[in-house]
C-alpha cells in the first residue's frame, strides 16, 4: 500500500491567457464618402418627366374611354401611352 508520509501530488492548473478586450466595431456596412460637389439636374429633366407620365396616363385613359379620334380603342394608342410611361421612368432614373 502506500507508504508513510508520501507527498500526494498535486495536479499543477494551468490558467488559459486572458480575452484581449477589443473595441466596439464598427457597423458591418461601408458608407461612401460624400462627394465634393453634388450633381443637379437641368430644369428640363424633371418637366419633361413628368409631362411624359401624365401624358402617358391621360392617353392610355382617353383611349380606353374611347375619347380619342377614332371612336374606338386602339392598339396605338395603348402603346404610344406606354412608350410615354416608359419615357418618364428612363427620365426618373437620371433625376439628381
Amino acid at each position: 500500500m502506500g507508504s508513510v508520509g508520501a507527498v500526494p501530488r498535486v495536479r499543477k492548473v494551468t490558467r488559459k491567457p486572458a480575452a484581449k478586450k477589443t473595441p466596439p466595431s464598427k457597423p458591418g456596412r461601408y458608407t461612401a464618402p460624400e462627394p465634393r460637389t453634388k450633381k443637379h439636374s437641368p430644369m428640363w429633366v424633371p418637366s419633361v418627366m413628368f409631362t411624359c407620365l401624365a401624358t402617358g396616363v391621360v392617353v392610355i385613359i382617353g383611349n380606353y374611354l374611347q375619347l380619342l379620334p377614332g371612336g374606338e380603342a386602339q392598339n396605338s394608342y395603348l402603346f404610344l401611352g406606354l412608350g410615354l410611361l416608359i419615357a418618364g421612368f428612363v427620365l426618373s432614373t437620371q433625376f439628381r
